[in-house]
């Protein structure tokens, strides 16, 4: 007697099943092509349903993006045998997105997404796909989402019902570099709403972030997350909360950080939480 695989294994079966058919309607794509764990696996599944020549995998290029994710975007597009491109992209040009709201994910996507259809059009290609995932949908906040949409971006994995579990879950069965990946949002989104985005301030960042992982890892000290939150002149260094006290109490550490540009460095010792530069800016906000 054969026995049937379990309630979560034949979901995902269904869904994938339906993100190739989603995909095949598409007929020939550009994927807004992080590397990350979501639009690496809409690149793959593209790749399969399509074809490689029908899909061109596209990274937004700008200050804003690490010289780390660069680079692995390039390598894990090579990796899935997909077509790729870096696109340059000239958010910081707008006064909107170095104001730094809470809207400022809108202005970027905006000009990434207009971007994009450009390159599409000029490739014969019929759409434009980000990774967004269908639990990205269900958060209300997603400016970002809104503005992708104002240009006729689709969304292949949120459309098959794929939520970011099953994403990594997916990805894990097919192999792929990034079932396990981090996630790793744009430079940006480490420094404090409010504070003017510049080159200067995101240089600073990447540095200071490149600092840390290095000499983490001389420190012996293991964190899956790791974020350097740019306050102004002080730097709040977050990593796993497991591993907080260890990095807390290693001045080298907290030197590598000051060395990058910042006059002080604390560790948070809540750990790092996905959005919690909401709740520092609140601290900010309300002083000492």
């Amino acid at each position: 007697m054969t026995t049937a695989p379990p309630v979560a294994d034949r979901l995902l079966d269904e869904r994938l099943a339906l993100l190739e058919r989603e995909l095949t309607s598409l007929g020939s794509v550009v994927v807004a092509f992080s590397g990350g764990a979501d639009s690496a696996l809409l690149t793959a599944a593209a790749v399969r349903a399509l074809g490689s020549d029908r899909v061109l995998a596209a990274t937004g290029d700008s200050a804003s993006l690490s010289h780390r994710e660069r680079g692995a975007a390039a390598r894990t597009a090579r990796q899935l045998g997909a077509r790729h491109v870096f696109v340059r992209t000239h958010e910081l040009e707008s006064d909107g997105y170095r104001e730094n709201s809470r809207s400022r994910c809108w202005f970027c996507k905006d000009e990434l997404a207009g971007r994009l259809v450009e390159l599409a059009a000029g490739h014969g290609l019929a759409h434009v796909a980000t990774g967004t995932n269908a639990d990205d949908l269900a958060d209300r906040f997603r400016p970002g989402i809104r503005a992708a949409a104002g240009h006729g971006v689709v969304t292949p994995l949120a459309a098959a019902g794929l939520t970011k579990a099953q994403v990594r879950a997916a990805s894990r069965r097919w192999g792929l570099p990034t079932w396990d990946k981090p996630a790793s949002p744009c430079l940006s989104s480490r420094i404090a709403y409010g504070l003017t985005i510049t080159r200067q301030r995101l240089d600073r960042v990447d540095a200071a972030e490149q600092a840390l992982r290095e000499s983490l890892a001389r420190a012996g000290i293991a964190s899956y997350d790791l974020r350097v939150r740019d306050l102004g002149e002080r730097a709040l260094i977050q990593v796993d909360r497991a591993a907080a006290p260890a990095v807390a109490a290693r001045p080298e550490v907290l030197a590598a950080v000051r060395g990058a540009g910042f006059a002080s460095v604390e560790v948070d010792p809540l750990g790092f939480r996905s959005g919690s530069l909401n709740t520092v800016q609140e601290e900010v906000d309300s002083g000492p």
